[in-house]
């Protein structure tokens, strides 16, 4: 349906700053919805971030008013600006598009970036 590639993952310190980027294969617009979920090892993974392709984004508690969610429609790219980093930040990040037809929803992972936030 839709290939989606993540970068930008790394090695930053508590209170720090990093982006991760999720390339889509197709155009954004023709999205109904795109976000970043991150994953520790022995826990679900959980929603960060989703934003929709009329814009209104989502943010889980844990995140709000740190990270930031926006799309390129130009360059078929989600990103997700994440500041004020914490330890607990750790996770594996995953790109998710959700594709409709005909109310059919089609879901689509990225492979993953790992964030580490050391202390």
């Amino acid at each position: 349906q839709v290939q989606l590639v993540e970068s930008g993952g790394g090695l930053v310190q508590a209170g720090g700053s990093l982006r991760v980027s999720c390339a889509a294969s197709r155009s954004i617009s023709s999205i109904y919805a795109m976000g970043w979920y991150r994953q520790v090892p022995g826990k679900q993974r959980v929603a960060v971030a989703i934003i929709t392709s009329d814009g209104e984004p989502y943010y889980a508690d844990s995140v709000k008013g740190r990270f930031t969610i926006s799309g390129d429609n130009a360059k078929s790219t989600v990103y997700l600006q994440m500041n004020s980093l914490k330890p607990e930040d750790t996770a594996v990040y995953y790109c998710n598009a959700v594709l409709l037809d005909r109310g059919v929803r089609y879901n689509n992972w990225g492979q993953g970036t790992q964030v580490t936030v050391s202390s």
